[in-house]
């Protein structure tokens, strides 16, 4: 261990004096003492040509921490797991391609609008078991495959009573004909489609995930463990449409992932001017909704579900700002299934 950190001091060192032109909010050994730590929770150690680009972004990555935090704003930022990242190389490695919803926002879905009556002040699908553990997708952008089955998970549960946890590989594997791209991005409701015609999908445990997308499909029909019979989608564009809509089931949704401040989001309701209504690059689950008294500002909130893991977030979650003019596109393309 003691080695490891000398080497460390060694490449930090190097790292300071290559990077010393750029004007910084701290004295290096706060970055240093920071760095250090944050890698040994990761169990993470560079080569020594990729250490300076690393700890660069992270030093970037602290201050705009760090002034964020201090605007006070309702979102509180925090090193996450893509603390080490510039944004662009975030948004190439763990977003899908950039899906323009403007068309979709000036048209109905075609599909009908639920009308449930007096609707709770909360709603939480987590503490009523219909809500799987928080996934991981890695370096694969298959954000896509584990909205659809955490939608498909949602609703096999309160249509048998039991939580299967189903298989994102399935998908990334099977799906290319119904238009999807394995780790390069895809669709939620081609995917509800593929396991209509396909008569299910298998378990997680049968059919394990392993980030990649090479491998030819191996869906074995004598092991499928959970069915749909069809999708909806709510009205697009609509927050009240996805209200009525998760009264009843978690549900799968895109949103604009796009931003630093999402990328470094740790707690707090999620709010960023910069975030698109149409621009969509990511896939999540939304599985209820509340509000924050703590707050003035934005403080009624959509709960959903990442595939970040658990170092990412609020355990792997993020509150996302609810009634603001449809914030990051969070009603613009949601969908879900029907047992």
């Amino acid at each position: 261990m003691l080695k490891k950190l000398t080497v460390l001091a060694l490449m930090i060192l190097v790292a300071v004096v290559a990077g010393k032109h750029h004007p910084r909010r701290f004295h290096e050994n706060h970055y240093k003492s920071q760095f250090i730590q944050w890698m040994n929770e990761r169990n993470i150690l560079y080569s020594s040509r990729d250490f300076h680009k690393r700890y660069d972004n992270f030093k970037n990555n602290v201050d705009y921490i760090a002034n964020w935090n201090e605007a006070g704003s309702s979102t509180i930022l925090g090193l996450t797991d893509f603390a080490d990242l510039s944004n662009r190389e975030y948004r190439q490695t763990y977003l899908g391609t950039t899906f323009d919803a403007s068309d979709l926002l000036e048209q109905d879905s075609g599909l009908n609008q639920i009308f449930v009556g007096d609707l709770p002040n909360h709603l939480d699908w987590r503490v009523k078991g219909a809500v799987s553990h928080v996934k991981d997708q890695g370096r694969c952008g298959s954000c896509w495959s584990f909205s659809t089955v955490g939608a498909l998970e949602g609703s096999n549960f309160l249509s048998t009573g039991k939580m299967e946890t189903l298989s994102e590989q399935q998908l990334v594997d099977c799906t290319r004909e119904y238009g999807n791209y394995g780790c390069n991005g895809g669709l939620m409701e081609p995917s509800f489609q593929y396991i209509i015609d396909n008569g299910g999908i298998m378990s997680e445990e049968a059919y394990p995930y392993t980030a990649t997308d090479k491998a030819q499909c191996k869906f074995d029909k004598s092991k499928v463990v959970a069915t749909m019979s069809a999708f909806n989608a709510t009205v697009r564009g609509s927050e009240e449409s996805l209200l009525q809509a998760v009264q009843h089931t978690p549900i799968a949704v895109a949103i604009d992932a796009g931003q630093r401040s999402f990328q470094l989001y740790k707690a707090g309701v999620y709010f960023d001017q910069g975030c698109s209504s149409y621009r969509l690059s990511h896939a999540v689950l939304l599985v209820g909704y509340g509000e924050d008294t703590t707050t003035t500002e934005h403080s009624q909130y959509w709960i959903v579900k990442n595939s970040w893991g658990t170092k990412w977030g609020n355990q792997g979650y993020i509150f996302m700002a609810k009634d603001a003019s449809n914030h990051c596109g969070i009603a613009s393309m949601s969908s879900y299934a029907i047992i």
